[in-house]
């Protein structure tokens, strides 16, 4: 039976979860096209469902992927039902964007007495199969999941659960969203100019990148190499140093990214430094280090451009942090 692949994603910032998305694809050597109308939230993706398990395992601004089934009949729909539960296992049925509701739709409860009459059971608190539904539409449209994004890993690495914290730290599923944005690949090699608590190049080795990292203060330093112990990972290196001092990978070559959330706002220091000034100064310094190709995905409060010559923009992505504060995802390709 042919399957139709979904991703639904998160509602806080849907711009940024398709972004997200198209990026994670892209290092997976898929494309996800942001012009391809979304289906109640959720975006098509090509591939197979190792290609959705794939992706639920890098993506944190989404909830689940699924495997849209091809049913649009009733009778057709009991019948695969019948079928299926005869195999046996343990189903739940939910509306999509509503999973603590009640499912009242008659045709889903047919479906439900169907997989039950062929053998199978209904399981609301372990399922082996879940199965979803679009609410509210006069026509089936049924999906079995996937994968699930494992959004409490993201919750188990927020920085009050870390040895070294500090309140300006980006949440990890920015910090993850950011480093799809950056396409990070596993064997990359990851910079971040502007390290602070190693919350982004954390993400990022997660995903399987070489990171390294600089930071004014030597404090921060310290604390990001706790935080990378912590949560069993390691980094390339971790110096005190000006981020505009730039320099090649360890061992040599050039970098594959730049990620990096500069300090801005009330509670960052920059050494009395303007932060528009200071990613101007800094920032331009790594280009000669970065391979053609290679993209920069640079967290700021609005502005002009963080980098020009040698570079292309790629995205813009507002992402509101509270009333009097929107700061932006950018994302630059090394062009020259």
């Amino acid at each position: 039976m042919t399957e139709s692949l979904w991703v639904e994603l998160s509602q806080e910032n849907l711009r940024l979860a398709r972004a997200e998305l198209g990026g994670a694809a892209a290092a997976l050597d898929t494309v996800v096209s942001p012009e391809e109308p979304l289906l109640d939230g959720m975006a098509p993706v090509p591939g197979s469902r190792g290609t959705a398990v794939a992706l639920a395992g890098r993506l944190a601004l989404a909830r689940r992927c699924l495997a849209e089934l091809p049913l649009r009949d009733l009778d057709a729909a009991r019948a695969w039902f019948g079928r299926e539960g005869a195999q046996g296992g343990r189903a739940r049925f939910r509306p999509l964007h509503g999973a603590r509701a009640d499912v009242v739709e008659p045709w889903v409860h047919a479906l439900a007495r169907a997989f039950v009459e062929g053998g199978g059971t209904i399981d609301l608190e372990r399922p082996t199969r879940r199965f979803w539904y679009v609410p509210a539409r006069s026509d089936l449209r049924l999906f079995e999941e996937v994968a699930t994004i494992d959004r409490r890993a993201f919750e188990s690495r927020r920085m009050p659960r870390f040895p070294f914290q500090r309140p300006v730290s980006l949440p990890p599923r920015l910090s993850r969203a950011a480093a799809n944005l950056a396409r990070v690949r596993p064997g990359d090699r990851v910079v971040d100019p502007f390290c602070g608590t190693g919350a982004l190049l954390l993400e990022a080795a997660l995903l399987g990148a070489r990171c390294s990292g600089v930071d004014r203060d030597a404090e921060m330093v310290r604390g990001a190499l706790r935080n990378f112990g912590h949560a069993g990972e390691s980094a390339a290196s971790v110096t005190v140093g000006d981020a505009a001092a730039a320099f090649p990978p360890p061992g040599g070559g050039a970098w594959d990214a730049i990620l990096t959330d500069p300090p801005y706002g009330r509670q960052s220091g920059a050494g009395g430094e303007d932060p528009a000034a200071l990613v101007a100064r800094c920032l331009p310094e790594w280009t000669r280090f970065v391979r053609r190709g290679g993209l920069a995905v640079v967290i700021v409060p609005g502005g002009p451009p963080s980098l020009v010559e040698g570079w292309v923009e790629r995205d813009r992505i507002p992402d509101r942090v509270h009333r009097s504060l929107t700061r932006e995802f950018r994302v630059y390709e090394r062009t020259g």
